[in-house]
């Protein structure tokens, strides 16, 4: 393998949502390096930042009924049961749910944490605090699924943080989506929550680093062994 072949297969694509960001740091590269070099060289840094916030790295999936996946790259911030978003429909009583905070070094592309089908997408506006508070699931800008696989109604909930000021989703209601699958993504800081069936135990602790569509967060089929990849 040449040196530029063995380069390449270690650099992660980017998403095409992240193309116009990056080419606005590097415009504003070159008029700083016009106005003065130091400034032109720290906004090259940015631009190479802007870039690698913006990868898209193929992931390999553990696929079987049951499992449940990470949709977000980030640290596992909270698991507690609480009441489901309202406009999800899930009802009053509390299910589990575990919180994923993405800072701005994580990747920021949301992945589907099971196979199945996109029962509702609601988009609600709100504040920007730090999506790590608690309160963020219930005051923030959020867009919020509703995925049905079989019997199973799971929610996932992407909330925007203190800097982030865009959701991107990717999909659409009544479409199918597999394990792992991107499905959104949320721009600059942000955290993603999903809503487990009720008496599910996350097999996942607090502190703990996620990888979105590779680490497995719950099984609701505990005992089944066997298992196949997806890779996407």
């Amino acid at each position: 393998m040449s040196v530029v072949a063995s380069i390449r297969s270690q650099l992660a694509p980017i998403n095409r949502e992240g193309l116009p960001f990056i080419g606005v740091f590097a415009l504003a590269s070159l008029i700083l390096f016009w106005i003065w070099t130091p400034l032109g060289w720290i906004g090259t840094v940015l631009t190479l930042w802007c870039a690698y916030f913006f990868r898209d790295p193929v992931r390999v999936t553990p696929v079987r009924e049951g499992l449940v996946v990470a949709p977000a790259d980030g640290r596992i911030s909270k698991i507690i049961n609480a009441v489901p978003p309202v406009e999800l429909g899930l009802g009053d009583r509390a299910m589990p749910r575990v919180s994923i905070f993405m800072s701005v070094f994580d990747c920021h592309v949301n992945r589907s944490p099971v196979s199945g089908r996109i029962e509702k997408i609601i988009y609600k506006k709100g504040a920007f605090i730090s999506a790590d508070l608690d309160k963020a699931s219930e005051d923030n800008e959020r867009n919020s699924f509703l995925i049905t696989s079989g019997t199973t109604r799971i929610g996932v909930i992407q909330i925007a943080g203190l800097v982030a000021r865009r959701i991107v989703c990717f999909t659409r209601p009544g479409a199918g989506v597999a394990a792992g699958e991107r499905i959104g993504m949320i721009r600059f800081g942000s955290r993603v929550d999903v809503y487990l069936p009720e008496g599910t135990r996350p097999l996942v602790a607090e502190g703990q680093s996620a990888i979105a569509g590779e680490t497995m967060i719950a099984d609701l089929k505990a005992g089944a062994r066997e298992l196949t990849f997806r890779v996407g």
